[in-house]
């Protein structure tokens, strides 16, 4: 695993804590939960992308 996919899922992590401690303090806490779940998503995605190239090593080491 990389250690930039670690930075890059941390670095999303403190944006959206902030964006979302922002919008709740004006008052949007619909958009605050939009946000927060559009980047769980995102993350999401990072994470499967990496587990699917984790399995295709697995694949290819076991030549299965």
């Amino acid at each position: 695993m990389d250690v930039d996919l670690i930075f890059k899922i941390a670095a999303i992590g403190i944006v959206v804590a902030v964006l979302n401690q922002v919008l709740s303090r004006a008052g949007r806490d619909e958009q605050a939960m939009m946000t927060t779940l559009a980047a769980l998503v995102v993350v999401l995605m990072m994470v499967v992308q990496e587990i699917a190239s984790l399995f295709d090593m697995v694949k290819t080491l076991f030549r299965l």
